[in-house]
């Protein structure tokens, strides 16, 4: 123990600098409140935010460097009032400043307009510079481009051309030595891979040596102590990890790395799935079924932490544990309910489906905004926001899909009635962030990958109800992405909108096992069935005692015996009474 404590201190001393600022007072940082910019105005100036997250190790390098010089305090306290505000509290301030962080550091005028828009680390220099030169000229810098107003098209798909210039995207944007797609940060594009994932399913040998190298490499980013995935690797390798573990990529590694268990059978994913399961359960899961947000990247705010993580998990957690973000927001949750849904239908995993419903329950009791939204955190101030509903909405139907309860399809029929009352916008295409009738600093926008999101869950939602409500979201969603300027303002991440536009303009791999939900050759057929190996299929449960499916697009005999049927596109093969015939047949199926 006395070896270890020694460390502990050779690690910070070697590591922390602190530009302590003797008799300045230090940095008085305020929440974003509705009135600021009026007080702006009456003090006569300028308003900072610093917008970063819990997690952020160069926000706490900016916190004992930057905004502990003398030299910046002062013009602070002097010329500007100071807010600080958590991006992961505010999707909607996230969405806005996504390219900018984290740290993100804007500063406005009085009258709320934009000045200059920083990304990333300022050193005590470059802040106090900054600082004074807006002081001297508050013209908006070259950072600081007025928006441009989109003219939206009629489409509610891509256009070939379009279509074609985002294949050669995904295509040529590929990184063929380290894997992945892009250079200098290396991490799993979930939506990428899943795209060639099913071109792979299709036959595409290219895409399925895309998907499994990059598959293979993030195996690199696992922790190999106490699992869970670090969000990236710098240095265009996978060998230098920024070590913060965050919700997002939590769920969406662990929903991936089971869907390519469920189509490779290959033992690592297997097991970097259950890693990531591991982390959740030791680390991310309160006591009342709720999870947790993140774990930070730091032992010690602003210390680096290499030398930390290469610990063995004894030696860690004698020295402590990086600070766990307490918040338990239903965006997060929802992400973590899909991982975990789609953990148990890859592997049949009961644990991992009790921790799902746990915490859609709790999500529902605790986050509930009425009528079929829901709120971020415990208290509402800015939102309520379209990634909280969006996510649950996807967790549900995730949930009727492996259980058959038609309990969770009616909540994502709820929610996509709220989206549809709250977050639509005077006719516009695409679906807002933030709720579009409470008064906010800045207006309403769509936000990309909540779009994409949003288009491909209403759309499959569709596909189980048959309701207008549903298909006018995901075609409006659609629209928005489908508009040139929004589709081609991706130039790496393109799997997304491929993905929603493919499902859009297709219908879903439809199994149904017709039976009785005690008779065991049913749940067996039904189990099979979740594990085929795609996100967009349509798996239902049709026992005669609960009455008509949702949609009863399909009229199914009956028989003394449970059988399954497997439909594509317009047609739907003979009844299947066995599971090997079944796995036969779905063997067979090309997505």
């Amino acid at each position: 123990m006395r070896h270890l404590s020694r460390f502990f201190l050779v690690f910070v001393l070697q590591n922390a600098v602190c530009y302590a600022a003797s008799g300045t007072p230090p940095v008085a940082w305020q929440d974003w409140s509705p009135d600021i910019f009026q007080r702006a105005a009456r003090e006569r100036k300028f308003v900072l935010l610093d917008l970063g997250t819990q997690w952020c190790h160069w926000c706490h390098v900016m916190d004992v460097q930057t905004y502990a010089d003398s030299r910046v305090r002062k013009l602070l306290a002097d010329k500007y009032i100071s807010l600080r505000v958590d991006a992961d509290s505010r999707p909607d301030l996230a969405n806005r400043y996504e390219d900018y962080g984290w740290p993100a550091t804007v500063v406005y005028n009085a009258h709320g307009g934009e000045i200059v828009k920083r990304q990333g680390y300022l050193s005590p220099d470059e802040m106090a510079s900054m600082l004074q030169a807006i002081i001297d000229d508050p013209t908006p810098g070259p950072s600081v481009q007025p928006a441009k107003r989109l003219q939206y098209g009629d489409q509610n798909l891509l256009s070939k051309a379009i279509y074609d210039e985002l294949i050669r995207r995904h295509l040529e944007t590929y990184d063929s030595q380290q894997g992945a797609w892009g250079h200098g940060q290396k991490f799993l594009d979930w939506n990428n891979v899943e795209w060639a994932m099913r071109l792979a399913k299709r036959g595409d040998f290219t895409e399925e040596r895309m998907a499994r190298q990059t598959l293979a490499a993030q195996l690199n980013l696992l922790d190999p102590a106490w699992g869970g995935v670090y969000q990236y690797s710098t240095d265009d390798d996978w060998q230098h990890p920024h070590y913060e573990k965050i919700m997002q990529m939590q769920a969406e590694d662990l929903q991936i790395y089971s869907l390519a268990y469920s189509q490779w059978h290959d033992p690592s994913y297997l097991n970097a799935a259950q890693s990531i399961h591991q982390f959740l359960t030791r680390f991310m899961l309160d006591h009342d079924g709720g999870f947790y947000t993140s774990m930070d990247a730091d032992l010690v705010d602003g210390v680096h932490s290499a030398d930390y993580f290469k610990l063995s998990d004894i030696r860690r957690t004698a020295l402590g544990i990086p600070h766990v973000d307490p918040h338990k927001y239903a965006r997060e949750n929802g992400w973590v309910i899909r991982g975990l849904t789609t953990l148990f239908a890859a592997t049949g995993d009961e644990s991992a489906l009790r921790q799902a419903v746990a915490a859609a329950n709790w999500v529902c009791a605790e986050r509930s905004a009425g009528d079929g939204g829901f709120i971020h955190d415990q208290a509402n101030s800015w939102g309520p926001y379209l990634g909280d509903t969006l996510a649950m909405g996807q967790a549900f139907l995730e949930l009727y899909e492996a259980t058959a309860d038609r309990a969770w399809l009616m909540r994502a029929e709820q929610a996509s009635d709220f989206i549809s009352d709250h977050f639509l916008r005077n006719g516009d295409p695409g679906i807002m962030t933030v709720e579009v009738r409470t008064p906010q600093q800045f207006p309403p926008e769509q936000e990309f990958e909540e779009n994409v999101d949003a288009a491909r869950w209403a759309n499959l939602l569709c596909q189980y109800t048959d309701r207008d409500v549903d298909k006018s979201l995901a075609k409006t969603a659609m629209r928005y992405l489908a508009t040139p300027e929004v589709a081609l303002s991706q130039r790496i991440e393109v799997g997304g909108v491929l993905l929603a536009n493919d499902e859009l303009a297709t219908s879903p791999l439809h199994i149904t096992v017709v039976g009785g939900k005690a008779d065991l050759t049913a749940a067996s057929l039904f189990h099979l069935a979740l594990t085929f190996p795609t996100s967009y299929k349509r798996v239902e449960w049709y026992d005669i005692a609960e009455g008509p499916l949702p949609n009863a697009d399909v009229v199914y005999p009956h028989f003394a015996k449970p059988a399954a049927f497997v439909c594509t596109g317009t047609s739907c093969s003979r009844p299947v009474f066995t599971v090997e015939d079944l796995s036969r047949r779905l063997a067979r199926v090309k997505i």
